[in-house]
């Protein structure tokens, strides 16, 4: 369809819906509520302007990108820059982010098959949509495999996109740059490649985008839901009460903070009428107890001896005792017999010794 055929209003609401997204993206908050009200008002001229566009036919199944206006070309961006404003959407729990995320991925693939039915999306970029359409929710950019080499292959996967995605932004820089794209309007074929290379650049993104959204999807089908407060479904919850709950639970981390967020240690009875303990406690001493503690010195002191200590040890069979030579007995003087038995007993072993070298019998260690 022809450029005289879009109404005017599309070209404006779409230059305030993109200057709108480029105020989100520098916002100080993104959890205030002047943000959600920004984003909400985003959201709505994004919607408004692509019903317009599906309202004139702006783009149809019947035409090639050839019969595309050139200023029809930077709506072809529109669900993908929707995809990118759902994604800042504000969440209370996980189960609201995964609607977010759902979301976004509705906008992904809305503006993969607008790209794809125009034949934009060529390439590698090709093979990544067939792969992503026979099994979104475990696409991925490289294909994991069991084999040592997979992170090998993700860490060059990651590099190659990255080559990529800085040589589509350099040429469209390039072609924007061009004085023809500036000049009196820009010079139509400048202009409209430099549309098109936008929408090869979106095409890149938005296979990236997918594969992110995959892996917090699988972060957040582990994380817990939280309960809902006071009655209220947390789905319902507003930015303000997620806010507060925030702030009560801002010391999470703490060890005693399981007590305090489960009710307990709050106060009220510790035992009930029948003796049974209704939340823990913990036994003190008495003030007398605690005053003589203040001037203590900060280690444990000794509570018994060291005689004290080893008579314990000792009975408790913990010292050894024994293990040496027994006392060789003490030959009586008076008695002469044996004094001439222990002599005779030693000249014996003294010939012995004479007779036989040291070491004589050791045949194994001839050293």
């Amino acid at each position: 369809m022809s450029s005289e055929d879009e109404p005017q209003s599309i070209k404006a609401l779409y230059a305030a819906a993109e200057s709108a997204r480029a105020a989100l993206e520098g916002h100080p908050d993104p959890r205030s509520p002047a943000f959600a009200a920004a984003l909400a008002a985003t959201l709505a001229q994004y919607t408004t302007c692509r019903d317009q566009i599906a309202g004139v036919s702006l783009f149809s199944p019947n035409e090639t990108v050839e019969d595309v206006a050139t200023s029809s070309l930077p709506y072809l961006l529109l669900d993908l820059r929707l995809a990118e404003v759902v994604q800042r959407t504000p969440y209370v729990d996980p189960p609201q982010r995964k609607l977010v995320v759902r979301r976004a991925r509705a906008a992904y693939e809305s503006f993969l098959a607008l790209a794809d039915s125009y034949n934009l999306v060529a390439g590698r970029y090709a093979k990544l949509l067939e792969r992503y359409r026979d099994d979104p929710a475990a696409f991925a950019l490289v294909v994991a495999t069991t084999s040592g080499g997979d992170m090998a292959a993700r860490r060059d996967a990651k590099i190659a996109a990255f080559k990529a995605e800085k040589e589509l932004k350099q040429k469209l820089a390039l072609l924007r740059g061009d004085p023809r794209y500036l000049e009196n309007g820009g010079d139509e074929d400048v202009v409209r490649q430099a549309h098109l290379a936008a929408v090869e650049l979106g095409v890149h993104a938005a296979l990236a985008g997918l594969e992110s959204l995959n892996r917090e999807m699988e972060m957040l089908a582990m994380a817990p839901e939280r309960p809902p407060v006071g009655g209220q479904d947390a789905h319902g919850a507003n930015d303000a009460n997620s806010r507060a709950r925030d702030a009560e639970d801002d010391s999470s981390w703490r060890l005693d903070t399981p007590l305090r967020r489960s009710g307990l240690g709050q106060g009220g009875p510790l035992l009930s009428d029948k003796g049974k303990p209704l939340q823990p406690f913990t036994l003190v001493g008495g003030r007398s107890d605690v005053r003589a503690g203040v001037f203590r010195s900060g280690h444990n002191l000794p509570t018994m001896s060291i005689d004290e200590y080893l008579e314990e040890e000792r009975r408790r069979g913990n010292i050894l005792s024994g293990g040496t030579d027994p006392k060789k007995p003490e030959v009586d003087e008076d008695d002469m017999e044996a004094v001439d038995r222990a002599t005779y007993k030693a000249r014996e072993w003294d010939d012995f010794k004479d007779e036989n070298r040291r070491g004589a019998g050791n045949t194994m260690n001839m050293g």
